[in-house]
């Protein structure tokens, strides 16, 4: 599976908002994704994860840096080939409540897309491909006819999918497909897009802020901050071995179902509030909250480095180049 579907390299993505101010939404972010497998994008509400995957998807401009779709630069597609790319590159949406049209039945929301790329002259044809994809998801015929209202979170979220695999796509951006469903939802969900991936050999970007949930659907991981990618290694690597202290912060939130180990053992608490992205802090953004902040955090930004094979990190804790290493809590926020 070395393959690489989709490379990001040194993406930015800035917005301009009120009085000229520039909000930093995704700053110098590079990862790859690998033809068949699941890369899971993991981080706090607000670091940047959705907008990267819109920004790939070619919904949001770029600012800077480039999204390679099979070698191909995404940003520079003229309006011919931009059209044929979105058949191979689809998106589920995070609010199934949201994403689909009131007013038109689920027959006319899945078909709407082959209408569009012109699939089917035979509208029979089309309609046997809707029923189809609903038997797919989990569905049955019967709910062609019917509007999105009367439908459940879970049963939404499973039209939503059926509309994203319409194209048949070879890759799928799932930008919090399951956060807005019930627990006993979302296990459904994620095993749905498992076995789609198996049976259509899907590439799933799967965004979420839920690393437990996360964990069961990726092969690996890249955990985001503030609008840096601050590590990356495979989904078992990163439960067993986490890194960076904002990984180790987030692993430590997990709720073990075991109540003496979920007892006895240590709860890493962030101090302070998140930065705003609009003002973010000097050298390491992560260092006003970080426990084991150092005098070189608030100076240098820390390098993307490869610590040990297939693991990647961005913290001055894995530099040979730094000496000393003792924390500075007069760098962390209260």
């Amino acid at each position: 599976m070395d393959d690489k579907i989709l490379e990001v390299l040194h993406l930015k993505k800035h917005f301009t908002v009120g009085k000229g101010q520039v909000l930093q939404a995704v700053n110098d972010v590079t990862f790859n994704v690998k033809r068949g497998e699941t890369f899971g994008l993991v981080g706090e509400s607000g670091c940047g994860k959705s907008t990267i995957g819109r920004t790939i998807l070619g919904l949001y401009d770029k600012t800077d840096g480039d999204v390679l779709y099979d070698g191909r630069n995404v940003h520079d597609l003229n309006e011919k080939d931009r059209f044929q790319f979105y058949r191979r590159m689809q998106m589920i949406f995070q609010d199934p409540y949201a994403s689909l049209n009131p007013r038109s039945t689920v027959k006319e929301v899945i078909s709407e897309p082959m209408e569009i790329h012109n699939i089917y002259r035979d509208k029979k044809e089309q309609l046997n491909r809707v029923y189809q994809l609903l038997e797919e998801v989990g569905l049955n015929r019967d709910h062609a006819n019917r509007y999105p209202h009367e439908f459940s979170g879970g049963q939404r979220q499973r039209i939503g999918i059926a509309r994203a695999l319409a194209l048949e796509p070879d890759f799928i951006i799932a930008d919090e497909p399951i956060s807005a469903l019930d627990v006993s939802v979302q296990a459904q969900v994620v095993n749905l897009l498992k076995a789609l991936q198996i049976q259509k050999g899907l590439t799933f970007l799967f965004i979420a802020h839920d690393l437990s949930m996360v964990k069961q659907i990726s092969d690996r991981i890249g955990v985001m901050y503030l609008g840096h990618l601050v590590e990356l290694t495979e989904s078992t690597t990163l439960y067993d071995d986490p890194l960076h202290p904002y990984t180790k912060a987030l692993l430590s939130a997990i709720p073990i179902p075991d109540p003496d180990i979920e007892e006895a053992r240590e709860r890493i608490i962030l101090k302070g509030e998140l930065p705003s992205p609009i003002n973010p802090p000097s050298g390491c953004v992560f260092r006003t909250r970080c426990p084991m902040a150092m005098e070189i955090c608030s100076k240098t930004k820390p390098a993307w480095q490869e610590v040990t094979q297939d693991h990647y990190v961005a913290c001055h804790l894995y530099d040979e180049t730094v000496e000393n290493k003792e924390p500075v809590k007069s760098l962390i926020r209260n």
